[in-house]
């Protein structure tokens, strides 16, 4: 009994840290490029170079560092990691509100992507505490909570940055991941660790080897990376676009957090429903009707004269997504080991 009211209150808490989380990570990206602009003076081209790598500085250090943390999770227990996430990047966000030129703001973004790992090890956690005929239910939990929080998070922050001020939404973000780390330390109990040994490891080298295809796995980890990085081209010039279109009038911060929502609104809506047609029709179908509607929006936003365009087409580019991201990982759960 104890037991199930232990992975009970983890789901609990760990759900709503994750919405929390999922707020704080998305309410900061509609206006960051504009932060951007306010640290010095910058040409056109300037502030779109300085956009795209304080956006991308976070992933870089984050590849490079999540095996790492990976492996220590393992050894140490997920709670450690979660506690390390959640406090490192709570103090990096308040930080990011007192810098005063771009470099700083640069190095903060790579330091968050160095302490990364909310998210992934919150689900390490409940996947490994709940019991398994509750898995699939705790972890849809997890996920929804997450793109609740996520959606949310750009009229959340654009909002605050419009009302306030961009310093103060950084101490708003670095002070929502000081809850999810107060909920973590005080509601969140791993019990029964067991650390995986150096043999256990070593045993996970020769899977790869095992699988059925590891060709078709290989080309679907390359297609994500090339969805990612469409969509990551164009998220760190969404705010400057929307000032451009809208000639530097009008609630800019607001306006652009809106538009930075409708493609995960979009995607929250559709995403079942595509799953379900995939199932039907094949999944490699709707990945490539998703590859050739993302083109031709892309294509058209280039054209686009005004902010309601520009939504419209996002709104119907999170359709697009919800062709790809889902489907592609619902081809790797697919995929079985040969037995």
């Amino acid at each position: 009994m104890k037991a199930k009211e232990t992975w009970r209150k983890n789901l609990i808490a760990l759900s709503i840290s994750v919405f929390i989380a999922g707020i704080a990570f998305s309410e900061v990206m509609p206006f960051l490029s504009l932060y951007i602009d306010t640290l010095g003076h910058f040409t056109h081209r300037e502030l779109n170079l300085w956009s795209g790598l304080v956006f991308s500085g976070i992933y870089f250090v984050s590849a490079v560092v999540s095996p790492w943390w990976g492996k220590l999770a393992d050894k140490k227990g997920r709670k450690p990691m979660i506690l390390r996430a959640s406090l490192g990047m709570a103090i990096i966000l308040a930080a990011m509100g007192l810098v005063t030129n771009v470099w700083q703001l640069f190095f903060l973004r790579m330091a968050q992507g160095a302490v990364s790992g909310f998210v992934s090890n919150s689900n390490a956690l409940i996947a490994t505490e709940v019991p398994k005929n509750k898995s699939g239910q705790a972890l849809g939990t997890m996920s929804s909570a997450f793109t609740a929080g996520n959606l949310l998070g750009p009229f959340v922050g654009g909002a605050l940055a419009s009302i306030f001020s961009y310093r103060f939404t950084f101490f708003v973000t670095g002070g929502l991941l000081l809850i999810c780390f107060l909920l973590s330390v005080f509601f969140v109990h791993e019990r029964d660790f067991k650390p995986v040994t150096s043999k256990k490891l070593d045993k996970t080298s020769g899977v790869i080897h095992a699988l059925r295809s590891p060709q078709l796995i290989f080309g679907l980890l390359i297609t994500t990376m090339i969805i990612q990085a469409a969509n990551n081209s164009i998220n760190p010039i969404i705010s400057l676009f929307v000032r451009q279109l809208m000639h530097n009038h009008g609630n800019v911060v607001f306006v652009s957090g809106v538009v930075a929502a409708l493609p995960g609104i979009a995607t929250f809506l559709a995403a079942s429903r595509f799953g379900a047609w995939g199932d039907q029709i094949g999944t490699h179908k709707i990945i490539l009707y998703g590859f050739y509607g993302a083109t031709i929006l892309f294509f058209l936003t280039s054209f686009v004269q005004n902010v309601w365009e520009l939504g419209i087409l996002r709104f119907l580019i999170g359709f697009t997504d919800a062709c790809l991201f889902p489907q592609v990982q619902t081809m790797l759960t697919k995929i079985r080991l040969v037995s």
